[in-house]
């Protein structure tokens, strides 16, 4: 995924916000919540931080092409980050297109958009327009 279908995937989102800040990354926000991060792997490829469930964060934790966000992990937060964003990406032995690449990672960013929104206040999701008629516990 390139830095433009990143930012056009999350700006798709309801009641999100851009900002670039922390080194030049492409930063998404919901109510004000950071649930996104573009920028670059330690090889100055684009890699991108999103937040995930604790099944997904173990899940991803141990696939290739995927790693505990650094900065966040070491803080106990549970953020991975896709740095191999390229199609010679194994899976199983088999070889993943682009496109399933791209499919993957914008579950796991619509998966960090509902968690992060989930986590505003009831009022903050209201007035957002969030999560409304959702018969959560």
């Amino acid at each position: 995924m390139t830095y433009d279908e990143f930012n056009h995937y999350c700006g798709s989102l309801k009641a999100t916000t851009y900002v670039m800040q922390w080194n030049n990354s492409h930063v998404w926000k919901v109510g004000g919540k950071v649930f996104a991060i573009g920028g670059l792997s330690k090889s100055g490829e684009p890699a991108y931080i999103f937040k995930a469930s604790d099944l997904n964060y173990h899940f991803l934790s141990e696939k290739p092409g995927y790693r505990p966000a650094p900065y966040f992990a070491s803080r106990g937060m549970k953020w991975i980050q896709q740095f191999a964003s390229d199609a010679d990406q194994l899976k199983g032995g088999v070889e993943l297109s682009v496109e399933d690449l791209n499919e993957e990672l914008s579950y796991y960013l619509n998966e960090s958009y509902r968690l992060v929104s989930l986590g505003l206040t009831k009022k903050k999701q209201k007035e957002l327009g969030l999560n409304q008629g959702l018969n959560l516990k």
